[in-house]
């Protein structure tokens, strides 16, 4: 984890990698709540069986919005700002899922800060976040995050 005192501290580090996070498993048992909390159980996410016989990627695949739901634990883990009396996730710029993340494969983040300002009594950072699945040739998912921060 990169720890950063001060959020001029990480004006600095715009145009820059500034991270790229430890690989996360990305389970059946995880998909299967993801599921249930979102309500979306379509096949090719919870029936294993059927997925083999007729999916494309041989396996259940993750969510694509279960991949995107991970960007603020990837962002949490790889940068800790000092001095802040609160961080929101303000949203998302571009989203795209060029590739499938099948069950029990490990994604990781890489995480570059585009961008940061001034906006009113916050400071808004744009995160451009890269999520690989291990031995896929694409990225999983591919976004622009906007954080505002609070002194």
């Amino acid at each position: 984890m990169a720890l950063v005192t001060t959020l001029e501290e990480l004006r600095g580090l715009a145009g820059r990698e500034i991270a790229v996070t430890e690989w996360l498993e990305i389970t059946q048992e995880r998909i299967d709540l993801f599921a249930d909390a979102t309500e979306d159980h379509q096949w090719i996410h919870i029936d294993r069986e059927r997925a083999q016989r007729e999916s494309p990627y041989g396996a259940t695949i993750a969510h694509g919005f279960l991949t995107l739901s991970l960007l603020p634990k990837f962002l949490k883990d790889s940068i800790e700002i000092g001095g802040l009396r609160m961080a929101i996730n303000y949203g998302l710029n571009r989203v795209r899922f060029p590739s499938a993340v099948r069950a029990g494969s490990r994604i990781r983040a890489r995480i570059v800060l585009q961008s940061m300002r001034d906006v009113g009594d916050s400071t808004e950072a744009i995160y451009s976040i890269t999520i690989e699945s291990e031995r896929a040739e694409k990225p999983c998912c591919v976004a622009e995050m906007l954080a505002r921060y609070y002194r």
